[in-house]
Order: structure tokens, then sequence, then C-alpha cells
């Protein structure tokens, strides 16, 4: 049974940091990009950052560029989003998935969604 279960979102003040966790089982994480995605109340889900299955390549939106990192564990079976100079409008729901390609960093090419960590960046 493929599983991704995320951890580490909370409540963080402007300017401070989080490291989210994606740990997959029932699958071989190896063989599949992943990536991270977000939604906010009343917004629409939308790709935040992926990551290759094979070589370590990211893409990151332009809204998270310089802010957060990407990167995988393959050994423990992980994905990591670490989260940098957080932002009131980082405040979402964050998930993660396993796709193909990780250039195409969208909902409708990723499969597999775990159920979310909340992120909430408020003073």
């Amino acid at each position: 049974q493929v599983q991704l279960v995320e951890s580490g979102g909370g409540l963080v003040q402007p300017g401070g940091s989080l490291r989210l966790s994606c740990a997959a089982s029932g699958f071989t994480l190896d063989y599949y990009a992943i990536g991270w995605f977000r939604q906010a109340p009343g917004k629409e889900r939308e790709g935040v950052s992926c990551i290759s299955s094979s070589d370590g390549s990211t893409y990151y939106a332009d809204s998270v560029k310089g802010r957060f990192t990407i990167s995988r564990d393959n050994a423990k079976k992980t994905v990591y989003l670490q989260m940098n100079s957080l932002k009131p409008e980082d405040t979402a729901v964050y998930y993660c998935a396993a796709g193909i390609d990780y250039s195409i960093c969208t909902v409708v090419a990723f499969t597999s969604w775990g159920q979310g960590t909340q992120v909430t960046v408020s003073s």
C-alpha cells in the first residue's frame, strides 16, 4: 500500500524556519520524483518544490526560491522541505506526493498524496 505521511508543520513567527518531512512506505521511493505542494484557504493547491528520483535535480516555485530547500534521503525513505525566512503568505496545508517528472511540478502530474501538515506563519 503506497503511503506518504507528512510531518513537521506548526506555528512559527515571520522570519522563522520549519523543516517538513515526507515519509514514504509501500513503494520504492528511489523510482519516483517527489513534490511538495501547498493549499491556502480559498486558493488552489500549488506546486512549491519538486525533486527528481535520480540525480537530485530540483524545481522551486518563484515564490519560495532562495528560502526553501528540498532534499531526499532514499535510504530513510524520506523527503524534506527546509523552509527558512517564512512569511505569512506561506501559511497553508503542505502536502507531499509522488510523481514521474520533477520538472512538471503540478498537481495533475503527481499522485499518492499524503494527508497534509498545517504550516501557520503568524506573529
